[in-house]
């Protein structure tokens, strides 16, 4: 049934008119064109569809549109600044060359990005159990956790 849902996506308040039941994820990718979540395993286990809601860590291939009615969700579209300004796990990423083919790389960021607020000063041991659920086949966990680490205290003070 088509109806319609307001959220607030990127920051910018929207209206959906679309049937509440569909995934989210598609939602996203197909009718919105925003790409940066992807579909992975399709069952909520990868973390390439992450997204964030409301500030916490949530994988779009298990929501529904209608789950996100009125709520804040973050793709990776809209991390960056209004003037294209990486924000500081962005720039972490890169300058730690964190990723190999990118496919898990926004869901990684944004579940990160999730744990950082809720542990602003991690150990090693703690960003790998942040990140311990969302999976690159690449084998870049090293660096990405380096580039977590390398973050964290960019992001201290409420620097985004």
């Amino acid at each position: 049934m088509i109806e319609a849902i307001p959220l607030t996506l990127n920051g910018k308040p929207v209206r959906l008119e679309a049937d509440g039941e569909r995934p989210l994820l598609w939602v996203l990718r197909t009718d919105l064109g925003l790409t940066g979540a992807k579909h992975g395993c399709g069952v909520g286990l990868c973390g390439a569809c992450t997204v964030l809601v409301d500030d916490a860590a949530a994988r779009s291939c298990q929501l529904r549109l209608k789950d996100v009615r009125g709520k804040r969700v973050v793709t990776i579209e809209g991390l960056a600044g209004p003037d294209g300004t990486l924000h500081p796990l962005q720039k972490a990423f890169v300058e730690h060359d964190a990723m190999q083919c990118g496919f898990c790389t926004p869901g990684m960021i944004l579940t990160a990005l999730a744990f950082l607020k809720k542990n602003p000063k991690p150990t090693r041991e703690a960003v790998l159990r942040g990140l311990d659920d969302n999976i690159c086949r690449c084998g870049a966990h090293t660096r990405i956790v380096q580039a977590v680490l390398d973050a964290a205290p960019r992001m201290a003070g409420g620097n985004r």
